[in-house]
Formats: structure tokens, C-alpha cells, sequence
């Protein structure tokens, strides 16, 4: 099989089957690092070692691989999924069933400790980090809203 079928097998086969429902999942550091040690074990059995001048072989490195996928890593397209999805949620009216348990206030309080990572802070830290300022308004408009989901899954830093 070629490098391009199999890559072509990864991105429309293998990675939507693995995050399935990414949409709502709150990452965390272990899921995160989990992902990304999935995603570079492909990547090395896609691309294969390189052979150096002096006929060894060397595998690729976390770094090469990032650039061969152009940054569009794992953690970068479940981000942008989550981004999607909040987009299409805060576009609804007041009165969908999605809204309304998004916005729901339990009456039970919360244990005492550390509080919980929850998946608006999530997505609150990853519109921070694309340095986007007025994402209410931009929500609102789908095309645009799909430009800043694309933008997200190619961002280094997000």
C-alpha cells in the first residue's frame, strides 16, 4: 500500500472511529497523552524510518512527524470538534433541549476540593488561546464560526 493510502485510511477510517463522540469529552492530561502516543505509533508505521547517509535507519522524531501531518494532529481536530459543536449549540434558540440542559444549574453542590475540569472551561481556554475576543458574535454566523473551527485544527500553540 502507498504512504498516501495509508494516510488516506488514517484520516477517514482509524481517527474518526477513535474519537467518536469527541464533541463533549473534557481532556485531560492522561487522554490527551494517550491520544497522542495513538496517533505517533500510526504515523511511524505510515511513514516508516528514514535512511541516513550512512545506510542506518532513524526513526522519526515527534517533531518530524508534527510537520509531515502539517500540525494537524489529533488533539488539534478534537478541539476543533469540540469548537464545532459549541458553535452549533450557542446557535440554537433558547428553547431546543440542547440548550436548555447546557444551561442547567443542578441544586445539589459540589464536594469539597479541587474543582472538576468541565468541558465549557474547555472550550472558554481554547477560544482564550486562539486569542479570539468577540467569539459570541462570530458564533452566530455559521461561515465564519467554520473558518475559526478550521483555523483551530491546524493551530501549533491551541
Amino acid at each position: 500500500m502507498s504512504r498516501r493510502s495509508k494516510l488516506k485510511l488514517y484520516w477517514t477510517v482509524i481517527r474518526p472511529v477513535v474519537v467518536y463522540g469527541c464533541e463533549t469529552w473534557v481532556l485531560k492530561e492522561n487522554i490527551i497523552q494517550k491520544l497522542s502516543v495513538f496517533e505517533r505509533i500510526i504515523l511511524r508505521k505510515v511513514f516508516g524510518p528514514t535512511k541516513k547517509k550512512d545506510e542506518s535507519w532513524k526513526i522519526k522524531t515527534n517533531i518530524e512527524l508534527d510537520k509531515l501531518i502539517q500540525h494537524r494532529n489529533i488533539i488539534n481536530y478534537v478541539k476543533a470538534q469540540r469548537l464545532s459543536w459549541y458553535g452549533h449549540m450557542y446557535r440554537k434558540p433558547e428553547t431546543s433541549t440542547v440548550k436548555k440542559i447546557y444551561k442547567l444549574q443542578p441544586y445539589i453542590t459540589r464536594p469539597v476540593g479541587r474543582p472538576k475540569h468541565r468541558w465549557d472551561d474547555d472550550v472558554r481556554n481554547d477560544l482564550r488561546k486562539m486569542k479570539l475576543l468577540k467569539w459570541t458574535e462570530q458564533a452566530q454566523d455559521r461561515h465564519e464560526w467554520k473558518k475559526i473551527v478550521e483555523k483551530a485544527k491546524i493551530l501549533h500553540e491551541l
